[in-house]
Parts: C-alpha cells; sequence; structure tokens
C-alpha cells in the first residue's frame, strides 16, 4: 500500500500549524517532488521556487493567511505557496490554457495578496497594504518576500525608503539566493540574530526605553548607548547597518533551509513592530542537482526530462535572440563603438557571445530597466553606439526613459525589443503586445518589424548606421521562417515596405512575424477565388505613405494585421493616415483586443485571437465576396 503524502494533507496553510519540524521538513521534499513532476511537464521558473521552499513553510506556519498579507516579488518564487493555499490539486495545470497562473493572482486566491509579474514591486505593494490596514484599524501582518535581483531596481529602494520612515509595521524577507550580499552565515551572525529576536532582549531593550521615559536627565544618553552597542555589533558580523539607516531593524542572515530556525526567528519577529528586514540565505534551485548547478537555464525552462535535466522540445532552428546576439557580434567586430547593455538578461536576450568577447563593451545593469535605457543615452551622448535589449513587457518601464533622455534629444540609441507580440505560458504580465502602441506616436523614434530571422539582420545592420536618432526592433520568441539565415546583411531603405503580392479583391497589409502568416491566409483566400495582396510593411514608424497611397489608390479594402493591441497600434497608424487623406477606403484590423492575454501556448492564442493564417483567411472571406 502506498503511504499518502503528508502534503496531500494540507488543506490550508492552517494545517502546517499542527506539524513538527521533522515532519515539515518531510513536506519540504515532498513539495520539492510535485514542483518539479509538474513543471518538468509544463514549463516553468524552477529554480527560484526550489529555493524557498523552507522559507515558504515557515511564513505560512507562523502567520495567519489569508488574514496576514504576504507579497512575492516578481512571483516567480511562489510555486510552493500555491500548493500550500488550497491549490495542491490544481497546481498541475499551472501556466496552460484554462490552468492557474504561473505568478501570484488576485483573481485566482484570496492567499494571493497582489499580483506579481515583474520585478521590485513587492516592498510598494507590501507599505500600501500596511497602510491601509493602519487607516482601517486592523491588525494582519504584512510581509514581502524580496529576492537578491530586485536590489538591483529602482523601485525597490524608493519602496524600502518610504518603508522605514513610514514606521509602520512591516516585515520585507531578503532572500539572497546568490550569497552576493553576504557570503558567511557563522554562528556568530547566527547568534546575534537569536539574541535580537528573543523576548527576554526586547523586553528588556522596551522596559530601559520605558524606564528611562521617567529619568528625562538620562534617558538620550541610555538610548544612545543602547542603540550603538546593538548597531556596532550588526555592523561588525552582518552587513545590516544599510537597511538600518533606512529605518528597518535588520535581522540576519539566516539560513533559509533550515526549518526549525526559521520557526524560531519568524515567530519573534511577529512580536515586534515597526519596519523589520530579514536577510535569509538559500540556495537556487535546492534539492534538484540540475537546477542547483544551472541555476540560471532552471530560472525560467520549458518542459525538461527530470533524469537527465534536458529539454524535451529542442528545436534546431536558432531563435530571434540567438540570431540577433550573432549579427550583432559579427557587427561588433568590424566597429569599436557597438556596446551591448541589457537588464539581468544576458544569455535570454542573446548576448551571451557579446559579452563573452566584448566585456569591456558590455554591460549588465541589473533589475533596472529605466536605468539601462538613460545609460545607453549617456553612452551614445559620449559618442558610442549603444544596443539595449530587453523584453517588451519589460521595456514598458522605461517608458519616460525612452521619451526623455533619448527620443528627445534624438539621441542614436538601438532598442532591440525581444519577446515582443504573445509570449505564450507565462501570460499577461510577459505578453509584448503593446510597444506598437506606445512607441509609434513618439517623435524622432524609428520603430520596426521583420518579416524574419534574416530581416532582423538587416534591420540591425541599419539601426546601427542610422545616425539621425533612435530606432527600435521588436521581434517575437522563439524561431522564426526563414529557411536558412544568412552571413551577409540585407538592405532596409528608411521608411520603406514592400508590397510582395498584388491583390485585386484584397490587400492583407502586416508587419513582422504576421507577414509570413498574411502570405499563408493569401494562399488559403486564393483557394476560394479571392486575390489577396500582401504588404510587408517593415515600418511601423515612419509609416510608408507611398505605399499606402498605392493601396489607396488600387481601391481594395484593406486588412492590417498584428501581434499587438488594435488599440494605438499599426492599424491605427494605418486609419489615421488615411482618414488624413480624405480616402474612404474599406479598413479592417486584425490584432489583439482590448483586454489581456491569457495562458496558453502562443500558437493556441494566435487561434483565439484570430491571428492564424486560418482565422485571418475566414475573416477576410467573411468580408470579401467572390
Amino acid at each position: 500500500m502506498t503511504k499518502k503524502r503528508l502534503l496531500d494533507t494540507i488543506d490550508s496553510p492552517a494545517d502546517l500549524k499542527h506539524h513538527s519540524v521533522e515532519e515539515l521538513e518531510q513536506l519540504a521534499g515532498e513539495i520539492r517532488g510535485e514542483i518539479c513532476n509538474v513543471i518538468s511537464a509544463n514549463g516553468g521558473h524552477l529554480a527560484p521556487s526550489l529555493g524557498v521552499v523552507e522559507l515558504t513553510i515557515a511564513l505560512h506556519a507562523t502567520l495567519n493567511c489569508p488574514e496576514d498579507k504576504i507579497v512575492w516579488d516578481v512571483g516567480h518564487q511562489s510555486y510552493a505557496h500555491k500548493l500550500l493555499t488550497c491549490r495542491r490539486d490544481q497546481f498541475k495545470t499551472i501556466r496552460t490554457e484554462g490552468g492557474i497562473s504561473g505568478f501570484p493572482n488576485i483573481n485566482e486566491s484570496e492567499y494571493d495578496a497582489f499580483g506579481t509579474g515583474h520585478s521590485a514591486t513587492a516592498i510598494s505593494a507590501a507599505l500600501g497594504l500596511a497602510a491601509g490596514r493602519d487607516i482601517k484599524g486592523t491588525k494582519e501582518r504584512i510581509v514581502a518576500v524580496v529576492g537578491d535581483g530586485a536590489m538591483t531596481g529602482g523601485l525597490t529602494f524608493e519602496g524600502l525608503n518610504n518603508a522605514g520612515g513610514s514606521r509602520r509595521d512591516l516585515l520585507v524577507v531578503l532572500n539572497d539566493n546568490k550569497m552576493s550580499i553576504s557570503p558567511n552565515v557563522g554562528a556568530l551572525s547566527r547568534y546575534l540574530t537569536d539574541v535580537i529576536t528573543a523576548k527576554t532582549y526586547n523586553k528588556v531593550k522596551q522596559d530601559v526605553w520605558e524606564l528611562t521615559n521617567y529619568i528625562p536627565k538620562v534617558r538620550t544618553p541610555v538610548r544612545s548607548i543602547l542603540n550603538r552597542m546593538e548597531r556596532s555589533l550588526k555592523n561588525l558580523l552582518v552587513p545590516g547597518l544599510w537597511f538600518e539607516s533606512l529605518g528597518f531593524r535588520y535581522f540576519g542572515p539566516v539560513d533559509g533551509h533550515d526549518i526549525g530556525h526559521l520557526l524560531q526567528v519568524l515567530s519573534q519577529l511577529n512580536q515586534i513592530n515597526g519596519p523589520l528586514l530579514l536577510h535569509v540565505i538559500t540556495t537556487k534551485g535546492k534539492g534538484y542537482c540540475f537546477a542547483e548547478q544551472d541555476a540560471t537555464r532552471f530560472h525560467g525552462i520549458g518542459a525538461f526530462e527530470q533524469e537527465t535535466g534536458l529539454d524535451k522540445k529542442k528545436s534546431s532552428r536558432a531563435s530571434y535572440s540567438k540570431v540577433f546576439g550573432n549579427a550583432l557580434l559579427q557587427l561588433a567586430e568590424e566597429r569599436d563603438d557597438i556596446c551591448g547593455i541589457t537588464a539581468a538578461m544576458t544569455d535570454s536576450t542573446g548576448f551571451g557571445p557579446f559579452a563573452k568577447k566584448y566585456p569591456e563593451r558590455f554591460f549588465d545593469v541589473g533589475i533596472a530597466e529605466g536605468h539601462a535605457i538613460t545609460f545607453a543615452a549617456g553612452l551614445a551622448r559620449s559618442g558610442l553606439k549603444p544596443v539595449v535589449a530587453l523584453y517588451s513587457s519589460f521595456l514598458q518601464r522605461s517608458y519616460d526613459n525612452v521619451i526623455h533622455d533619448v527620443a528627445l534629444q534624438k539621441l542614436p540609441v538601438v532598442i532591440c525589443i525581444d519577446r515582443a507580440g504573445l509570449v505564450g505560458e507565462d501570460g499577461p504580465t510577459h505578453h509584448g503586445v503593446f510597444d506598437m502602441s506606445f512607441l509609434r506616436h513618439i517623435p524622432n523614434m524609428v520603430v520596426m518589424a521583420p518579416r524574419d530571422e534574416n530581416e532582423l539582420r538587416a534591420m540591425l545592420k541599419f539601426a546601427v548606421d542610422y545616425k539621425e536618432g533612435p530606432v527600435t526592433i521588436r521581434y517575437p520568441r522563439g524561431s522564426g521562417t526563414a529557411e536558412k539565415v544568412g552571413n551577409d546583411f540585407g538592405d532596409i531603405v528608411y521608411g520603406k515596405g514592400d508590397l510582395i503580392r498584388n491583390g485585386s479583391d484584397v490587400v492583407l497589409c502586416s508587419v513582422g512575424e504576421m507577414v509570413p502568416v498574411a502570405e499563408k491566409a493569401a494562399a488559403l483566400l486564393e483557394e476560394r477565388g479571392i486575390n489577396a495582396g500582401v504588404a510587408n510593411m517593415r515600418f511601423i514608424h515612419p509609416l510608408d505613405k507611398d505605399l499606402i497611397d498605392g493601396l489607396i489608390e488600387n481601391g481594395a479594402p484593406l486588412f492590417t494585421i498584428e501581434d499587438n493591441a488594435i488599440a494605438g497600434g499599426f492599424g491605427s497608424s494605418v486609419i489615421e493616415y488615411i482618414s488624413s487623406t480624405g480616402s474612404h477606403l474599406d479598413v479592417h484590423m486584425i490584432g489583439i483586443p482590448d483586454q489581456f492575454a491569457g495562458y496558453a501556448t502562443r500558437s493556441r492564442l494566435l487561434e483565439q485571437y484570430g491571428l492564424d493564417a486560418q482565422s485571418i483567411a475566414d475573416r477576410v472571406a467573411g468580408v470579401i465576396r467572390p
């Protein structure tokens, strides 16, 4: 008879309070096994969640959630949290169509206190929850769990500064999984943490504080001596003085995999008021050897074989990211002014080879996209040619920097927008479906989208040669449709697209990865007796007005096709121009409607939004009847 797992008896966090430390350690192993089983099938953020299993158990065992609130920074640490909060049976559906989210989602569970898919937001959100609690006069504990990577994000520091000055009751748990802040967890620092979190210590300290209220002459010097003693010990043994200067009481570092000690420390911290910071040391990928050995690869990974750690679906085709990286490396060999910049995504954006060969010209600025853009502006102002590569959804965080620091000054910065369009299972926080809308109206900004990998290479060459201002190039996740990626660089003419197929009945006006889809749709329409033209616009801004004028003259109905929000996107720009000419050409827009796209494979999402060839052909045929 198979022994029942302890995990199968945990229906809510309250059930944790009835188990011993040994049983909770057993539970940690079972949770790791469940996470590995499901993520090996579905893909997801494996290493971060494996690293916080004991911490998650200890938090839920010492808090009373959902009354108490935990805000998970980024949210890719939250898989154990989901398993412990009434979603154990649904966990196998994570990141799938109709399943649960890969990130905290306030619409999914009352235990998800705040939705988090991008880094550095947790402290600000937690402080807002704490302020709301104080206004309402309730007593819940508020905890923000922040990864050490978030410490490179400016919003984290804004939150720390405000929270420390507010003096509100708030616990920030700093999950240090790279040992980048404090390399040693020694006996002395553990002893100090035990001392300063202990009830006796804090009772004595409080008694002294109250006693000195009645002796005004000694109040200030006695309190000053006690504070200096505690601060001196912390400064000597642990790296906490900086946090204390912001108004936090610092505790740690502690071993994030020692459940017994975590339970003790967290229980005692629940009795202390004010802004608190607990520094926890964890191992990213803990418990799964391949993830521990290569935490970067297993940070976010597709389906893989558990026994070997190898990908289940390995494409022989190079991704757009890799094509970008190889092309930039080739260009940098000829030009020593080219610099590369990214925000904590060196390998995933394709910068790995460039960073290795030209380390003096490569800059990973951490999770600080706004800084990345303004830093690039400074490099451009110094006479260099900066190339920034960011995910589309993360570029959103640097919108003002793009306008104020780059476009307004017409600085020749190249911004390569990876993961543009629908990205699949990471869901609404990561779909890149707004960049055309928020970039194409910016003066001085060139916005392009390649139809395939070879056109990406041509656009990158155009961009680094362009001197009149900034250039952005958007391209999707994964590989494209080029049968063979060449070694040369094609020619791109500023602001010019191409009518690649004539059509007397209708014209499909498309950009980027939608161009090959439009060609397939045109072939399907031909089978129905509809003569469909296809335009590869290439440029979202500036729009090829000459090409559009030709389409107006042709008079055939026009369908714009884009993997971007319809509102304010490429199609909108076409309609705006046609309207300005006084033409009454019949124009229809196909793109992402006014809603956040959900979780599903990329191909399935394209079908849902009518962006696959068959759906486009069906829609066009419904309007154009031969």
